[in-house]
C-alpha cells in the first residue's frame, strides 16, 4: 500500500508563480524527486508519491501550511491509498488504484468546497478521517500566514523544544506557543496520530 497526492493551488494566478513555486517544490523535494516521485503539471497542479501511506496525511498538513505562508493562496488536495500496479520514471504515468482515488477525487473537490479529502478501499475509513478532516479545515482554511509558517516549521521539526523552532523564525517561546495554540497544532497533530492509528487497523 502505498500513497499518492494530487492537488492545485488555489488562487495561483493572482500570485507571480516565482513566489510559490520554489515553496511548494521545497517541501515536494523533501519527500521524493521529480520526475520520478512528484511532478507539477497544467501550471498549478501536481502529484506526488508517498512510499508510506502512515506518512501521507502529515505531507499534506506540510504542503498546506508552507503554501499558506504566502498570501492569497490555498491548496486543494486529495489523498488517495492503495496498490501500485504500473510504476514509470514519471509519476504522472504510473498507475493503480492509488493513483485512481486520489485522481477521482481531486476531481470532485472543486464542487464539494473542499480543500483535503482522502480516498481508499475502506469506506468506513474514508467516512472517518473525512470527518476529521472537515471538522480540522475550519480552522486550517483560515490560517494566517504567520501561524502556517509556525505549523511548517514544527512539523519539520518534530523533535525541537518550543524555544527553538522560536529561533528559526525570530520569535520568543511564548509567542510559539501563542501561534501554535490559535492554530491548533496539538489538536491537528491528534488527528494525525488517529489517522495513523486507524490505516494502521486497515493495512
Amino acid at each position: 500500500m502505498h500513497a499518492v497526492i494530487t492537488g492545485d493551488i488555489i488562487n495561483s494566478t493572482k500570485v507571480d508563480p516565482k513566489i510559490w513555486l520554489p515553496v511548494l517544490k521545497n517541501v515536494l523535494n523533501q519527500v521524493g524527486s521529480s520526475p520520478r516521485e512528484w511532478e507539477i503539471y497544467r501550471g498549478d497542479s501536481f502529484q506526488l508519491f508517498i512510499k508510506d501511506p502512515l506518512l501521507a496525511l502529515t505531507i499534506a498538513i506540510q504542503i498546506k501550511a508552507a503554501i499558506k505562508t504566502i498570501k492569497s493562496l490555498d491548496v486543494r488536495m486529495a489523498i488517495g491509498i492503495g496498490n501500485i500496479e504500473h510504476t514509470s520514471s514519471q509519476v504522472t504515468e504510473a498507475n493503480g488504484p492509488a493513483f485512481i482515488y486520489s485522481g477521482e477525487r481531486f476531481e470532485s473537490l472543486k464542487k464539494e468546497k473542499l480543500n483535503l479529502v482522502v480516498k481508499s478501499e475502506w469506506p468506513s475509513f474514508d467516512r472517518d478521517i473525512n470527518l476529521f478532516l472537515k471538522l480540522a479545515l475550519l480552522i486550517m482554511d483560515h490560517w494566517t500566514e504567520s501561524a502556517a509558517e509556525m505549523i511548517k516549521t514544527s512539523l519539520e521539526n518534530p523533535n525541537m523544544a518550543q524555544s527553538e523552532l522560536g529561533s528559526i523564525i525570530g520569535i520568543k517561546q511564548n509567542a510559539v506557543s501563542s501561534r501554535l495554540k490559535r492554530a491548533a497544532f496539538e489538536e491537528i497533530s491528534e488527528m494525525i496520530q488517529v489517522y495513523q492509528i486507524k490505516l494502521k487497523e486497515q493495512l
